[in-house]
């Protein structure tokens, strides 16, 4: 019997961090422990888009729930601190 998967879509905020050093360490934050690094912002995020990948054949193997960012957004809020 042949199982033919669906495609669909899926959206994940990234988060960049630039290092001190050099490059960007990319984070997904709706994956806990996606992480991935970048030369510069395009490898970053080509990075990024490999190791979601990766994370969902792991969560597909063991039968986990795949979510994403569709319904997430991101804000930024400045705070003072003395």
């Amino acid at each position: 019997m042949n199982t033919i998967f669906m495609s669909k879509s899926l959206h994940y905020n990234l988060f960049f961090r630039p290092e001190p050093e050099g490059g960007f360490t990319v984070v997904v934050p709706a994956l806990p422990g996606c992480v991935s690094y970048g030369r510069d912002l395009n490898e970053a995020q080509a990075m990024a888009t490999d190791a979601i990948g990766a994370y969902l054949k792991s969560v597909r193997k063991h039968r986990g729930d795949v979510v994403s960012d569709k319904n997430s957004f991101i804000s930024s809020v400045d705070v003072a601190y003395a």
